[in-house]
């Protein structure tokens, strides 16, 4: 058993990181209310916007929904992977990472793949065995939709200038704060509306002024944008609840452990008590003696 000493340096320590736990799950909750009222109000507009896209787009022919509509051959694939600057996140980056490697290894594993890594964390692991062309670890430091559509358009240029033939995005959806959802969506070239019966004529509630491809060409690039934003606004959300969730738990284990320090702590003060008086009755019992 550990002496007194041994077992009190522990209690202490083990105080010290509770405390620590216990105030990153406040400061994560604090920034989990701001960042999930920013990604609930944004939903709506960015999936209406996706959604009148693909509508656009699939009653324009040829080569009227523009480069970053052409369909062509799958050969080269870049990947968009989603992930924070921090760690303390339970395993918010590494079901990122995992999904990243799963999808060059098995979706695409007969195809070129290469990364953009948005966040440190993934940056970090990725690169130690795929091939990363991008880095964007400061987006974080200072987010606005101005920074992140600086990123959407070098995304666009990539496609268009078929340096790429599929973008895929990787980030984790944001449902509550103790669930996130990896999501692998694809970014380019832009997906067709899915066909039936109840969208089938969603196009002919719109007028169009001046023209459909005008408003494709307008609306495609803010639409890829949003999207982008929209993934990183998850990815945030995602991000300080699944710290909060995992700051909670290791509060929660630590105070376990504090519990069961202090009763050890106990039984080891009682046993050397005992002993004690054991030595103090036998020295006078051989006095007496």
């Amino acid at each position: 058993m550990a002496n007194l000493k041994e077992i009190r340096n522990r209690i202490s320590s083990v105080g010290s990181t509770m405390q620590i736990t216990s105030a990153m799950k406040m400061v994560s909750a604090a920034k989990l209310k701001k960042a999930q009222d920013a990604i609930t109000a944004m939903r709506p507009y960015a999936n209406k916007l996706t959604e009148l896209l693909q509508n656009l787009s699939a009653t324009l022919d040829g080569d009227s929904g523009g480069a970053y509509a052409d369909q062509r051959e799958v050969k080269k694939v870049l990947v968009v992977a989603i992930t924070s600057n921090r760690g303390l996140a339970g395993a918010f980056n590494s079901n990122i990472i995992k999904e990243a490697k799963r999808t060059a290894t098995e979706d695409y594993a007969a195809k070129q793949v290469e990364f953009v890594t948005i966040g440190k964390k993934g940056n970090d692991i990725l690169s130690k065995t795929e091939t990363i062309i991008e880095n964007n670890n400061q987006i974080f430091d200072d987010l606005s939709f101005d920074n992140v559509a600086e990123i959407a358009e070098y995304l666009m240029k990539q496609y268009a200038d078929a340096n790429c033939d599929k973008i895929i995005l990787l980030y984790n959806k944001f449902k509550n704060a103790a669930t996130q959802i990896v999501m692998n969506e694809q970014f380019l070239p832009i997906l067709p509306p899915e066909s039936d019966a109840s969208n089938s004529n969603a196009v002919a509630d719109y007028i169009f002024e001046p023209n459909k491809e005008k408003i494709i060409e307008e609306l495609i690039p803010k639409s890829l944008k949003t999207q982008l934003f929209k993934a990183i606004r998850d990815s945030i959300a995602s991000e300080h609840g699944a710290r909060m969730t995992a700051m909670h738990k290791a509060t929660d284990n630590a105070s376990e452990m504090k519990d069961a320090l202090t009763l050890e702590y106990n039984k080891a003060r009682q046993a050397a008590i005992t002993g004690e008086i054991l030595e103090i009755v036998g020295g006078a019992e051989a006095l007496a003696g």
